[in-house]
């Protein structure tokens, strides 16, 4: 398996070698990035769960929710641009 993902000991002896490289370094730190902000929501998610299965929201009290919302739609957002960067555009490879 040594040499199999692109860092120190990667090897690939086709054309534009350099390219590719370049491309997983993306993909792997894009997708990362993407991961650990999924992550955060489903922790934040799960502590909306429980204080609202504690009563802790009312009419008066929903800001938590309301942001956290605008969190979770941030998330969905960057998958919408990180989907079509790493798997639509450029697939010669």
């Amino acid at each position: 398996m040594e040499g199999f993902a692109p860092g120190v000991n990667w090897t690939f002896h086709g054309t534009d070698w350099r390219h590719l490289e370049l491309f997983f370094c993306f993909y792997f730190f894009l997708t990362g990035i993407h991961a650990l902000h999924m992550v955060i929501g489903v922790g934040i998610l799960t502590t909306l769960i429980i204080m609202a299965g504690r009563g802790r929201f009312s009419p008066q009290l929903y800001n938590p929710v309301e942001v956290s919302g605008l969190y979770w739609h941030f998330v969905d957002i960057v998958w919408i641009f990180l989907y079509p960067l790493l798997y639509l555009i450029g697939g010669r490879y």
